[in-house]
């Protein structure tokens, strides 16, 4: 039940804004953000429906009888859930303020964030194969939980070399090969999981399953971002932490993913072991027919109704306008100088912006026109991404002598952000509100998955052509050396090697960041009109039953 969520601004993506927090989960919070509009995928778990008074006890609070030890056992497995996308979002920083990678190895990394935007390709196999014996649920997600800790484990002993050293340049490809098992396999569990908590939960308190996603996996990715990042951090450690400096932080990324392995085969074995599934109801248990192939006809159908394939158009595209922005944005801060561990920490102030942001919009998308506050957005968000251009561009000029930022500098990008936040969740629940208008009850949770995928890929391929465009469209150039050029990491070495320095006289930041606000203005003007077709067309052009 994963959810893309608002975006850290400071992450990449992943994350991107919308990828994975301050970056877009989602599907599940990135700046990104990954997660982001999603780290950061909004999947929604089809509940039963209980009334309000279902839910509370007489005395006008939650009845959690029985199900204390289940809401605490579920808010830890979607805290496990969320330590891979963390981890897997703090990569990037590590690699542009250490190592210089080009955007062209950032964009080949970015895929790591895509799993989570595509596990509707085998959410129905997940939901249907099992064995009796073990579980429906624990028959994908123990297998799922071991693999992440044996990645991690096994990552833990070679992702020093895989980062590279002083002579040795980052290992990106076999960095993203395990960072997207270890999204994949956290994918999977994450479909185990949302199907375990309906069953795991009492009727009343089922409810509860979409808090502990929520805040479990929020709480997952700080841990394995956020709080990763300060400890890494020896500025950080050294400021806040420690008597006496020393030249490293607390904590290295092959010890904190050594410690999580183990976490995750401990807890892993104890739910195996101690975790009983309730035996399913025969309404419960899907036949092979109708859990695999007939979900994935009723995709079909509804993939083939007109109104869905113009739609599905409008979802792929409308954040290309956004890319530059939401991709390398965090980038480009810490390629200025801004400590990544600080850009880090600003998901903090923007949290509680990004938890009462959807309460305070849904009063405007709760009508029969929720895409009217989506078109109304789009233009803020697209000049709020040249606003971040701008910002990117000053922010040498507020550079202290000794390499810091002043205060008043990060409380400029908490407030860009903010407003960030505004436009990007604005567009976020509009779209969501118009998904749960349209979608058949008949197959509710298959068409919003099917609505909310296609949401997230609209984000993650804008997002990595965006980081693959930009060393392509960066003028570099070879002060003090004639005839040698800059513009690849050979280029550059043999620059340097050379006696010379590469000075970049226009970045292709900035060339993208422009060329988005022109698209998305132009995008704007030819599918406004569309978007608000589809929003009158009755409600039998939506359906694949009727």
């Amino acid at each position: 039940m994963s959810r893309q969520r608002g975006g850290h601004p400071m992450q990449t993506r992943s994350r991107r804004f919308d990828d994975i927090p301050l970056e877009e989960n989602s599907e599940k919070v990135v700046i990104d953000g990954r997660r982001n509009e999603g780290r950061l995928e909004e999947n929604h778990i089809d509940t039963p429906s209980d009334s309000d008074s279902d839910m509370f006890g007489d005395n006008g609070k939650p009845d959690l009888t029985g199900d204390r030890h289940n809401i605490a056992l579920l808010l830890l497995l979607y805290i496990l859930q969320g330590i891979p996308l963390g981890l897997a979002g703090s990569v990037p920083m590590l690699l542009q303020q250490s190592k210089h990678i080009s955007y062209h190895q950032q964009a080949v990394f970015s895929f790591v964030f895509w799993p989570f935007s595509v596990k509707l390709a085998w959410a129905p196999i997940v939901d249907a194969i099992y064995s009796k014996r073990m579980g429906r649920r624990k028959s994908w997600m123990v297998p799922s939980q071991y693999l992440i800790g044996i990645f991690m484990l096994f990552l833990s002993t070679k992702v020093d070399h895989l980062l590279g050293g002083e002579d040795s340049p980052p290992d990106v490809k076999m960095l993203t090969f395990f960072f997207f098992m270890l999204n994949f396999l956290a994918a999977t569990q994450d479909i185990a999981v949302d199907g375990w908590a309906l069953t795991m939960l009492s009727r009343k308190n089922v409810g509860w399953a979409s808090t502990c996603n929520s805040v479990g996996q929020t709480a997952g990715y700080f841990l394995g971002y956020v709080m990763f990042l300060a400890l890494e951090s020896a500025t950080f450690c050294n400021k806040y932490l420690r008597s006496e400096p020393q030249t490293q932080g607390m904590m290295t990324l092959a010890g904190f993913l050594y410690f999580w392995g183990i976490v995750f085969m401990v807890t892993t074995t104890v739910v195996w072991i101690f975790k009983r599934e309730r035996a399913p109801r025969p309404s419960e248990v899907p036949d092979e027919q109708h859990g695999i192939v007939s979900t994935y006809l009723q995709l079909w159908d509804v993939v083939r109704l007109p109104a869905v394939k113009a739609y599905a158009i409008i979802l792929l595209t409308h954040k290309i306008g956004f890319a530059a922005a939401d991709a390398a944005t965090g980038l480009k801060l810490i390629e200025k100088g801004v400590q990544r561990e600080n850009l880090a920490l600003l998901a903090v102030p923007l949290t509680p912006i990004q938890i009462l942001l959807p309460f305070v919009i849904s009063r405007y998308t709760a009508g029969p026109r929720p895409m009217d506050t989506f078109l109304k957005a789009m233009p803020f968000r697209l000049l709020l991404g040249i606003e971040l251009a701008v910002m990117v561009f000053l922010t040498p000029y507020f550079k202290n002598d000794d390499g810091t930022f002043p205060l008043y500098y990060y409380v400029m990008i908490v407030a860009s952000y903010s407003l960030h936040q505004v436009a990007l969740y604005s567009m976020f629940v509009s779209t969501m509100a118009f998904h749960a208008q349209i979608s058949d009850p008949v197959i509710g949770g298959t068409y919003m998955t099917l609505l909310n995928t296609l949401a997230n890929l609209g984000g993650n391929w804008p997002s990595t052509f965006a980081l693959w465009l930009v060393d392509d469209i960066t003028w570099s150039r070879c002060d003090g050396v004639e005839g040698l050029m800059c513009g690849s990491a050979d280029l550059n070495k043999a620059c340097e090697v050379a006696g010379g320095t590469c000075s970049t006289w226009l970045d292709g930041y900035y060339i993208e960041s422009a060329a988005c606000l022109v698209i998305g203005f132009i995008w704007l003007k030819l599918s406004a009109n569309t978007v608000r077709k589809l929003q009158n067309k009755e409600l039998s052009a939506w359906s694949a039953s009727s």
